[in-house]
This record gives structure tokens, sequence and C-alpha cells, in this order.
């Protein structure tokens, strides 16, 4: 029986059919961009103070300086810049009465600068920004500063549990299907978000997104994949991930131009609705299809794939039909990634990398936010350094194999951190990077299909095996069959020649 591999190499194992889905499937990449790091945007930090009635009025008459009025009416201004004293508290005076000095208006009121009482920030905050964030319009600072540390972790925590339950509704009901419901829940969070009347409903949505978000785009990544042949799933994964890049180029530009989150948040989520356009653009995985033994339908996909590259299927690829058609269709469970020994050690260090390599990523980029400096500059620095990046995957895959980069990629990272931070925590991603050579290796090896052959990709590859089993029992029968007819004495070989 040929394979849907087999078949590919006859119709077209990256033609223009799988470059078109490639395409249409990377811009769904570039849109995840705003719910994994728009918080860079949507929770800026600006300069802040407390409002202290009555001081732009004094400050008007009294002809002060912006700077000037930051020193006679902020505490610890002068001598300490931002502190938490001058962005959270402020003195407990009257800034409206009347006779108050222009050169010492402390001394004014209460004598001893010393004996000044501070207060929190009873009347709000004054921002020195030219727009607006979930930080000036929930006032997300001081004493309320960690809700914008719950906002991204509620994200975070949407992304861990939708990451699980998504898989397996993709590896249970199919992988268009989940793509396309969750693009329609994103899109609809993501407007709603926009329109959110207050922080809970706001982070509310933003939940809801993550929920369903990362889910979406690993699908994505999975059916471009299996739509491909072995041979070119490493370029479009690359490529795939690379459009993640451009996203943040896009979401810099978008941020820079719209300063106000709002309409920020809206922009970046209208067009997802467009990706609704899937459901015609884009056929089932014939993999999981062949997988659900719904051959019928995993043939149906096949032709579209071979009339999109314009290519004739042959008729002996035209049958998929096997041996064990009528065996129970694959029911996937959480279960196999635990059951057998070598697939648990494979989730437990790809579990383990996944998690420091987030880590990492997103704390470097959300690190863009509170450096000092210009923010958009420095995301856009940020986000270009991924781009050299992908080309050295694109020269080293092929030549040294997935697990030394991916270890040498993780113990530099790991290595440059401790270096430039200090911070002890870093050592666990030099511990991944030992522990991601404990994988298989993966180079020219085709994808597996049931649990027994991912059980046994650390001895080879099973699919590769029976094919040359196939050909040694092949061989051992040809050799019969000329044992059979060899010639014995003179008459046979007359005879034999007389045939």
């Amino acid at each position: 029986m040929p394979t849907l591999d087999d078949i590919l190499e006859q119709i077209g194992e990256f033609d223009f059919f799988q470059k078109q889905a490639l395409f249409v499937l990377c811009l769904l990449s570039a849109a995840f961009t705003p719910v994994y790091v728009g918080v860079v945007f949507f929770g800026f930090i600006p300069e802040h103070r407390c409002f202290s009635p009555g001081v732009a009025e004094l400050s008007q008459r009294c002809g002060w300086s912006p700077e000037e009025q930051l020193n006679h009416t902020v505490p610890e201004w002068g001598s300490h810049g931002a502190s938490f004293g001058s962005r959270c508290r402020r003195y407990e005076v009257d800034w409206n009465a009347t006779g108050i000095s222009c050169t010492d208006p402390l001394g004014s009121l209460v004598g001893n600068w010393s004996t000044v009482p501070l207060s929190p920030c009873q009347d709000g905050w004054v921002y020195d920004s030219p727009g607006t964030s979930l930080v000036t319009e929930f006032n997300l600072v001081c004493e309320d500063s960690w809700k914008l540390d719950l906002f991204q972790s509620c994200v975070n925590a949407g992304f861990f549990i939708g990451s699980m339950s998504i898989g397996y509704i993709a590896d249970r009901f199919g992988r268009k299907l989940c793509l396309l419901v969750t693009i329609l829940i994103n899109s609809a969070s993501g407007v709603l978000m926009a329109f959110a009347p207050s922080y809970t409903w706001t982070v509310i949505f933003r939940l809801i997104q993550g929920l369903v978000s990362k889910g979406g785009w690993l699908t994505g990544y999975v059916l471009i994949a299996e739509f491909v042949g072995s041979n070119y799933r490493r370029a479009t994964g690359i490529i795939y991930q690379l459009a993640f890049s451009l996203g943040l180029l896009v979401l810099t530009a978008l941020a820079y131009a719209l300063p106000h989150w709002r309409w920020l948040q809206l922009t970046v989520t209208l067009p997802n609705f467009f990706f609704l356009l899937y459901y015609w653009c884009l056929p089932e995985s014939p993999r999981w299809l062949i997988s659900q033994k719904q051959n019928d339908k995993a043939m149906e996909v096949i032709k579209r794939i071979a009339k999109g590259n314009k290519k004739k299927l042959p008729l002996s690829f035209q049958n998929l039909n096997s041996e064990d058609e009528d065996g129970e269709k694959q029911k996937p469970s959480f279960l196999d990634l635990v059951r057998t020994p070598q697939i648990r050690k494979h989730t437990c260090i790809l579990m383990y990398s996944w998690f420091t390599s987030s880590v990492l990523y997103q704390g470097l980029i959300m690190h863009m936010g509170i450096a000092a400096g210009n923010m958009y500059l420095d995301f856009l620095y940020s986000a270009l350094v991924e781009f050299p990046a992908a080309f050295i995957l694109m020269l080293t895959l092929d030549r040294i194999g997935r697990r030394y980069p991916w270890a040498a990629a993780n113990v530099m990272a790991g290595g440059a951190c401790l270096v430039a931070a200090l911070v002890p925590d870093t050592v666990i991603v030099l511990i991944d990077g030992g522990l991601v050579l404990l994988l298989p290796e993966m180079k020219g090896k085709n994808l597996p299909e049931t649990i027994e052959d991912a059980e046994n990709l650390h001895s080879f590859d099973v699919p590769e095996f029976d094919w040359i089993l196939g050909k040694l029992e092949n061989e051992k029968e040809g050799k019969e069959e000329l044992e059979a007819v060899k010639p014995h004495d003179v008459g046979d070989c007359v005879q034999l020649d007389h045939h």
C-alpha cells in the first residue's frame, strides 16, 4: 500500500497548493503576535505622579517651568528622581490655600520640610504620555501595579490550558474544524476586549484569547506540516515561525501609529475574521483523515492537492485501502504521552524545553516595556534579530541535524543571560541545552504515524525499516524462484533454451 509520502512524491511535496496553503497560514502566524507580546504596548507604563488639586493653578500663577513645578510639588523628585515616593505619594497640603510663596511653597505652608506629611494618590495620577494604555486607563500603578502582571498571567494560563485541550480537540475532531473554531472565538473575544468597560472584563476577554490563540497557532503549524512531504517540513516550520517574527515588525509599526490601546486592539483583531475564509481555502489534513480510517475523504483531499499542483495522480496510487482498514481508528489520549518509556522521556524533555524557552523569550520581550530608551526601537531591534536566527537554522539543520543546533542555542542563550544580568534562574536554560541531546534525531525521518512509531524513534524509523524488510523478503523470494527453475543437466538447459 502506498503511503501518503509516496503519493506526495508523485503529485508534489511542496508545489503550488502547499505554497498557497503555507502563505495563508503564515498570515495566521503573524496575527498571533499581538496576543503573545501585545502587553508591551497595551500595558506600557509611562512616567507618572500623583495628581494634586491646585498645583496646576499655582504653577500658572507663579510662572514655574515644568521642572520647577515637579521640584516644588512632588516628593523626592529633586534628589532621587523618579522613585516610588515621587510616583505613588503626594504632599498632604492644601495647594489652593492663599499666601503660598512661589519660591518656597512648602515652607510657607508647613514651615519645616521634614514634617510635611505624605499620603497616597487619592485623586488619581498624571501620566506623561500622549496616548493611552491599560495602565493609564485603569490606573494600574503603585498599589495596583500587580494587576498588570495578573493581566499577562491570565494570558499565559490560557496558553497552558488551551494548548493541551485544543491539541486534544484537533486530534479528536480534526485540524480544520479546530482551527476555524479557535479563529472565531479569538476574533470575537478580541473585539469585545477593545470595548471592555472595566479592568475585570478586559482580563476575562484576554483570558479567552489566551485559551484559543496559542492552540490555534499550533494547529496551523500541524496542518501545514501534514500537507507537505517529509523533505520540506523543516523549511515550512521555519517559514511559519518567520511569519511570527514578521508580525512583530508589523505590530511595532501599528503601535507607533496608534498610541491608544483600544484602537490598537481593534486594529490587530479585525483582520482575524478574514481567516474564517479558510473554510473554503484549506482542506482537512489527509494524514489525520487516514489515521481516522476516512480513506475516501483523504483521497478527495489528495486529488485536490494534485489538481492544485497541476499533477495527475497515477492509477496505481488511487487506492488507500490497507489491510487494517477494518481496525479501530486511533483515539487520542493524554495518557499516550506517558504510557511508554521513550515517549514519556521525550514528553518531559519537550515540556521543560518549551517552558524554559517561553520564560526566556517572554522575559526578554517584556523587558522592552520597562527598559530605558525608546520602547518602539528596542522592540524593533529584538524582532529583527530573529531573522538571522532563522537563516542560520536553514543552513544548519540539514547539515548537522536538529538536536545539536537546538542544544547549542539553549546553552548560548542561558550563558548570555548569566553574563548580562547574573540571574541564577537562567541556569535552567543551560540544563535545557543538555536535555535536548536526549531527544531522537529527526533529520531525514518520516513523521511517526502511531504510538509505536514514536516509541521506536530512538532506534530507527519504523516505516523505513518495514520497507527494508520488505525488500529483503522480495529478494529472498526471487532467489527461491530462481533456484526452482535452475537447470540441473544438459537436457534442462536445452528445454529452457527452447522456451
